[in-house]
């Protein structure tokens, strides 16, 4: 089964390869992107395959030097057997490998995201926890070398957001974030009560991979653009000119509106890309309510009903309810410290996944 897996790896990496070099395919952008992204995709699994093949030759020389005719020593007999042995040990730890990582791949799982944060239940203090929420992804984006653009952000009066957009770009960025969509909830005392009491808001994350016009088409004719005057903080044209730009999606009801740049322009292109992630996620879940449980694992379904996480400052604990995970190091997660929380449900759906599959 292994030997066929990685064969069939070999063969579509060589497959893709080739189409990268293709006039017929250099000339297509659209297209290109696509092998290019197929290609990016399968890069590790290849690596693998190829680490997988070179155990293979390396126990069938020692096998071959063993069982020759011409005489060896004892010591060469002795570390050859060793050879051996630790050869079968690393061509298994391979072969698992290679399965995880063919079992969890995502075609998502390459691409940039939309980063949506909301305030929910609270008030302003719901906006100052969304806004800390936001600037806990920036800086873990940061920390890995992504690129984030704020796309779009919506400010309450006390500083905080009510709603904040961005998109975040870089390898692998939705395989990271894609568990952080739900329901984020904070328990501590406002800065406005007076009394000391706790108080428990909620802010929104979700987190959309990016969708190309090659993953969703939009019909021009099945959107309505509106043009309005821009409101709220910015620079000398807020108020002035007709720039900000509300996109609505007949079909499916979607409405996207973006007034940060002072380009009516720039402020329909961003609003379209929001829109085709939110299209794209659409079908997504209509697709996986078709499947039912096949991609609902452990960490949930994706409702964004479903409290996911609790960032309890009087404890200085956050813990993670879909896997029971506790940290007591708030103040470090805040500052983008997360990989603890997204490296731990990475590998229970990773353990859910293949416990699944044993048991078919």
């Amino acid at each position: 089964m292994i030997d066929g897996l990685v064969k069939d790896i070999e063969k579509t990496y060589a497959e893709i390869a080739e189409q990268l070099g293709d006039p017929a395919v250099l000339g297509d952008r659209k297209r290109y992107a696509e092998v290019a992204r197929r290609h990016a995709e399968l890069q590790a699994s290849h690596e693998l395959a190829r680490e997988y093949r070179e155990a293979q030759q390396q126990i069938a020389e020692a096998q071959e030097l063993l069982s020759s005719k011409d005489g060896i020593d004892a010591d060469m007999r002795d570390y050859l057997e060793a050879e051996l042995a630790a050869g079968h040990v690393r061509l298994e730890a391979l072969a698992e490998e290679i399965r995880v990582a063919m079992l969890v791949r995502d075609a998502n799982d390459s691409k940039n995201v939309i980063l949506e944060v909301r305030a929910g239940a609270g008030g302003d203090e719901a906006a100052l926890f969304a806004a800390e929420l936001f600037r806990m992804y920036q800086r873990y984006a940061e920390r890995k070398g992504y690129q984030v653009e704020v796309l779009s952000t919506n400010e309450s009066s006390t500083g905080g957001f009510k709603e904040v957009i961005a998109e975040i770009r870089g390898q692998g960025v939705y395989s990271a974030l894609k568990f952080e969509s739900g329901v984020h909830r904070v328990q501590r005392v406002p800065v406005t009560e007076a009394a000391g009491r706790i108080h428990t808001s909620t802010a929104t994350v979700a987190v959309l991979p990016e969708a190309e016009e090659i993953d969703v088409q939009i019909d021009p004719n099945d959107l309505r653009i509106d043009i309005f005057r821009s409101s709220g903080p910015g620079g000398q044209s807020v108020n002035t000119t007709d720039s900000a730009v509300r996109v609505t999606h007949l079909p499916s009801g979607l409405v996207v509106s973006c007034q940060d740049e002072k380009s009516q322009l720039q402020n329909r292109e961003r609003a379209l890309r929001i829109l085709r992630a939110r299209l794209y996620e659409l079908v997504q879940r209509e697709q996986e309510q078709e499947l039912a449980e096949q991609r609902r694992t452990l960490v949930g379904s994706g409702d964004r009903a479903q409290k996911i996480r609790t960032y309890n400052f009087p404890q200085n604990r956050v813990s993670d309810h879909r896997i029971g995970l506790t940290s007591h190091r708030l103040t470090d997660v805040l500052a983008g410290d997360i990989e603890e929380f997204t490296e731990a449900l990475a590998a229970e759906e990773r353990r859910k996944r293949l416990a699944s599959l044993a048991s078919e």
